[in-house]
């Protein structure tokens, strides 16, 4: 069976995943990562995406990205793919592929939701064991949406901007909020949703986006369903 295209809209937001083949390591170096953001940027510009956060684990990646136009996350993708895995590739003197199929996506409803998809991002380092504070780990938006640093590559989104009236009061409060104790159901919820490809939010925000697309947004339960001799007992 054909697959069904993406759930992509201009100006909604989206959670990226993207993982390496068998959960095989994307980036061995520094460079990697250097060279990885260096793609982003380039191709988040070209194809009109802005990059809100971003993590780079040892083997994938997770990004928050707004497009301008239908169409956009998707080639900003197939752009970093050639050009990363070309790269990686001549470095280590191997073949083939090196991401795990198509990318995982999600739309994130912008209230509530999208600041909750930030800290999702900013905090997998410390759920990897990697880190004991996000801030210690060097290659995320966590310094940037946090701690103020510069990072050219981000763009703050509307909702992290009307956190503070200053970017001293926006960092501060997202640092704040990163701090508090996060419920691991909202962790599966965002990861069960983004596996399936559907929506992150409300219930009207969903059935907005179904009445745009004439397709259902609901979550499938996990697990194989009930046999059928189970269902009638």
């Amino acid at each position: 069976m054909a697959r069904l295209p993406r759930f992509d809209l201009p100006w909604i937001p989206q959670h990226i995943v993207q993982r390496g083949n068998n959960r095989q390591v994307c980036f061995a170096a520094e460079i990697d990562y250097w060279q990885y953001l260096l793609e982003l940027r380039e191709a988040s510009i070209k194809h009109r995406c802005a990059i809100h956060a971003y993590v780079l684990m040892t083997n994938h990646v997770h990004l928050l990205v707004t497009p301008e136009e239908a169409g956009g996350v998707s080639r900003m993708m197939q752009a970093i793919g050639r050009r990363y895995v070309g790269c990686f590739n001549a470095r280590y003197r191997r073949t083939g592929t090196l991401w795990e199929g198509r990318f995982g996506s999600a739309l994130v409803d912008s209230d509530y939701y999208l600041l909750r998809c930030y800290r999702y991002i900013d905090l997998n380092p410390i759920r990897a064991h990697m880190t004991a504070s996000p801030g210690e780990y060097r290659w995320s938006s966590y310094r940037c949406n946090a701690d103020g640093r510069s990072e050219p590559i981000l763009t703050p989104h509307p909702e992290h901007q009307a956190s503070g009236r200053s970017d001293v009061e926006r960092t501060a409060a997202y640092a704040a909020f990163v701090r508090e104790c996060t419920d691991p159901a909202e962790h599966d919820s965002l990861r069960l949703t983004t596996q399936q490809q559907r929506a992150w939010g409300s219930e009207r925000a969903k059935s907005q986006i179904e009445a745009r697309t004439l397709r259902p947004l609901r979550v499938r339960p996990q697990g194989r369903p009930p046999h059928t001799q189970q269902l009638l007992r």
